[in-house]
């Protein structure tokens, strides 16, 4: 007993061996080691938001460009047909061409009382802006519904719900 009393240190045949690896002893009042955080995955696309249904949605507003043929309501007729054949697959699809069928007869209500208008020669400006209007709006729907957005004509009748 004498022997451990005067030696503080312990012999080395009593020691635990310690490899090189092990890490030195954390004192108790450190707060132990957090995981890092991660991120969370990324969400999946849903089928509203692949590429398909965004590309359709797109092709539905740009369907109304079929006004600068010569088939009368070309305009409606477009947007009316792509709607119809791919409302069912993508409800982005239906949002989109609702949206565009109902300011492409937004614009051709427009159009037809700018007609009797040209008797009192204001028609003549208001069917140019009319339609200038109607092909920036087309174009900027079309960009935004490419983007996955479901985009707001700003003036538009709803009539098609």
């Amino acid at each position: 007993m004498d022997e451990q009393i005067n030696n503080p240190t312990p012999s080395p045949e009593n020691q635990p061996q310690q490899s090189e690896s092990q890490t030195p002893p954390q004192p108790e009042s450190a707060a132990p080691e957090q995981p890092p955080v991660s991120e969370p995955p990324m969400p999946q696309p849903t089928e509203e938001l692949s590429k398909d249904a965004k590309m359709w949605g797109m092709f539905c507003h740009l369907s109304a460009l079929a006004m600068f043929t010569s088939i009368p309501f070309a305009n409606i007729i477009g947007p009316l047909i792509l709607w119809l054949i791919k409302k069912d697959d993508f409800t982005f699809v239906d949002d989109q061409g609702k949206e565009s069928l109902n300011f492409q007869i937004s614009i051709a209500i427009a159009f037809i009382v700018c007609i009797p208008l040209c008797l009192v020669f204001i028609g003549f400006l208001l069917i140019p802006a009319l339609a200038i209007f109607n092909l920036v709006m087309i174009i900027i729907a079309s960009i935004e519904s490419n983007k996955g957005k479901h985009y707001r004509y700003p003036v538009s009748l709803r009539l098609v719900k």
